[in-house]
């Protein structure tokens, strides 16, 4: 078969884009494989091509309603037979597709995965054999990927009616051991791998820490620039979305695109922004938007995304067409705790869990009826059941009914994907802190290690004095010092954790001032930064950063000029009203002196301190050192940002003991 000629005369393409022609060979001649490609990068043609050079009809399963019908479309006005099926069309639509497909008229059918839970749907399918089937968006079958969907798990079961089609898998997002997880719950067989193309060369990567209330203003000044649009903004909500949308509206062409709104809603939306009646689209973080626009030169995240993965799939959506296109990341701790409360959300208590699986039994029961039983509310309910579908504890039906599979092994593997997701969202808390390439650090996250050791040359990281989100500045002559301060300071020790090289330090700065210190050092390459983990008595990783003097730091202390830019403050008059820093006046060992009411706090702190010990079965030191605890004391925090002002006090520490630190400086009970 000439593939190259099939490619001119169908698509009028003059030759493969890189890695392309190499997948189309081998799923042509039938082999399984499984394709890990960016967005943007030509993913589709590598189902199309072979689909077409094996004649019959190719099955195309994918999760995202816009993606299908745009894909559909573009086959369409090839003069190719498509047909979909999927929620948001008619009944009579979909019938008519199955007796297209049945009579071989087709070339290509796109479903949604739930279909295949319908009943006698598989069979039907199996009636005709494909001849090639492509599972889009595959990480989605994955427990360990981050768009996990349990409608995919039922795909393992029912490809083998349709074998002996060929399966291609295709993704933007697969770690290695998503990777491997896609293999084993498809049952591809002995599959070719083609993990290529994770370096952007062409998107400079930019993140900004920035309160929440401070980012509409930014982002819709971002957006003014020559160049700037069409861009994509991903929003936390579906409310912040519409907000942020509705904001945005009154200067530039604007609209909302998530799941909330009507079908024909969001189908506007997406051929207004194809045709380039809209310039601006916000989105939900949670919705993929499946939409295929090659010159859009902005995305912004405002929020922080759920994991590395999904933040590296929704900024491919930037720049396909091979020209400068930038993304921004505006982040803050407070991204954290929501992220976490999400995590609290989604994630049931295994004793509710427990529950629900103690009602169920292997007859088919309707979950409005279990709702009752269970005391719980609908949306409740369902999470649990999501979550005992994913494994593979549940059956659930489409007519809303569901039995129980397995009441006993899905604890530890549901305690497994709470830990993993945790994880991940530690990865890309460390993406947004640490500074580093931005794009060889995404690179490397997807096992690309070759691919990471070359710097993108045009990130906030790389070069901070192209930066168009975050504005840079030559330190001044206080700062200067605080530089040397701290190059010298690691000239004796080699490395230290941040958290100790502020202690030992003793610069003047406070901590947040510390970290912006840090990072210029780490943009000029001065000192590496890296995070590290370590395990505590109770099990749990416990991250920091560990900070290292380079030879050229070594060399730096000593020179007239140090060559660092430091990342200006973005938002003055937020500065501007922040409470200012206590006076804390410290003895000559560097620890803070306390007046009567600070030594009251200091005393209820101490007792606080032994009793959380004594319950953990750990040292007082372990909670707060003295130095840190006195410190606590003298500063007086009342909130968690104050609380990171003071010194010795780090995210971890924040994490673990923040509120009731702060109920105590505020005379309060500690939870």
């Amino acid at each position: 078969m000439n593939l190259l000629a099939l490619l001119q005369a169908t698509f009028g393409f003059s030759g493969f884009r890189e890695n392309q022609e190499a997948v189309c060979r081998a799923v042509t001649a039938g082999r399984d494989a499984l394709l890990v490609m960016p967005t943007g990068a030509g993913k589709s043609l590598c189902y199309q091509l072979p689909a077409i050079a094996r004649s019959g009809t190719a099955l195309v399963i994918s999760p995202l309603i816009a993606l299908m019908d745009d894909q559909a479309a573009k086959l369409a006005a090839r003069g190719l037979h498509v047909a979909r099926i999927h929620s948001g069309l008619p009944r009579e639509q979909a019938r008519e597709a199955c007796r297209a497909y049945l009579d071989g008229s087709l070339q290509f059918l796109f479903i949604a995965p739930e279909r295949l839970r319908v009943p006698g749907f598989p069979e039907m399918l199996a009636r005709r054999k494909p001849a090639l089937i492509a599972v889009d968006e595959a990480h989605c079958i994955s427990g360990w990927g981050h768009d996990f969907r349990p409608d995919y798990r039922s795909l393992g079961g029912v490809l083998p009616l349709l074998r002996p089609a060929p399966i291609l898998a295709l993704t933007a997002t697969a770690t290695p051991a998503v990777q491997q997880d896609i293999v084993t719950q498809l049952g591809l067989e002995q599959p070719e791998l083609f993990v290529h193309g994770f370096r952007r060369d062409n998107l400079a990567i930019e993140v900004v820490e920035m309160s929440k209330p401070r980012r509409a203003e930014f982002i819709q000044q971002f957006l003014r620039a020559p160049g700037a649009r069409p861009a994509i903004v991903y929003a936390p909500s579906r409310r912040a979305a519409d907000e942020l949308a509705q904001q945005l509206g009154g200067e530039f062409s604007a609209s909302a695109y998530h799941a909330g709104l009507e079908p024909a809603v969001r189908e506007s939306v997406q051929r207004a922004f194809l045709e380039h009646k809209l310039e601006v689209v916000v989105a939900t973080i949670a919705f993929g938007m499946g939409i295929d626009k090659a010159n859009i030169r902005t995305v912004i995240h405002a929020a922080l995304p759920g994991s590395v993965e999904a933040f590296y799939q929704e900024i491919g959506r930037a720049g396909r067409d091979g020209q400068p296109a930038r993304a921004v990341l505006l982040h803050s701790f407070a991204d954290r705790k929501i992220h976490e409360s999400f995590l609290d959300r989604d994630y049931p208590p295994v004793e509710d869990i427990d529950r629900v699986v103690r009602l169920l039994t292997a007859d088919c029961e309707p979950a409005e009826l279990l709702c009752e039983r269970a005391r719980m509310d609908r949306e409740s309910l369902d999470r649990v059941l999501d979550k005992l579908a994913a494994q593979g504890a549940v059956q659930l039906a489409l007519d809303g009914t569901v039995r129980l599979v397995d009441g006993f092994g899905w604890r530890s593997g549901y305690k497994v994907q709470l830990a993993y997701r945790r994880a991940e969202l530690e990865k890309i808390i460390a993406f947004a802190e640490t500074a580093q390439c931005r794009m060889a650090a995404l690179v490397r996250h997807f096992g690309d290690h070759a691919g990471a050791s070359r710097l993108c040359g045009h990130c906030d990281f790389c070069a901070p004095e192209k930066a168009q989100a975050q504005r840079f500045a030559e330190p001044t002559a206080d700062q200067e010092r605080d530089l040397r301060v701290l190059l010298r300071t690691l000239d004796e020790a080699g490395s230290k954790s941040t958290g100790r090289l502020f202690t030992d330090s003793r610069i003047a700065a406070g901590r947040p001032e510390f970290d912006v210190l840090l990072d210029g050092l780490a943009r000029a390459g001065l000192v590496t930064l890296s995070s590290e983990t370590f395990t505590n008595d109770e099990g749990r990783e416990i991250g920091w950063r560990k900070v290292a003097i380079t030879p050229e730091g070594r060399a730096a202390a000593f020179t007239p000029a140090l060559g660092v830019l430091l990342a200006a403050a973005q938002e003055p008059s937020a500065t501007r009203a922040r409470p200012k820093k206590k006076s804390v006046r410290r003895n000559h060992d560097g620890i803070a002196d306390l007046s009567p009411a600070q030594e009251e706090l200091e005393s209820r702190l101490r007792a606080w301190r032994k009793d959380v010990a004594a319950r953990a079965g750990k040292p007082a030191f372990f909670v707060l050192s003295e130095a840190v605890l006195k410190n606590v004391a003298a500063a007086g925090p009342q909130t968690i940002p104050q609380l990171l002002e003071v010194s010795g006090i780090g995210p971890a520490k924040a994490d673990t003991y923040g509120a009731s630190i702060c109920a105590l400086c505020r005379g309060e009970q500690a939870p």
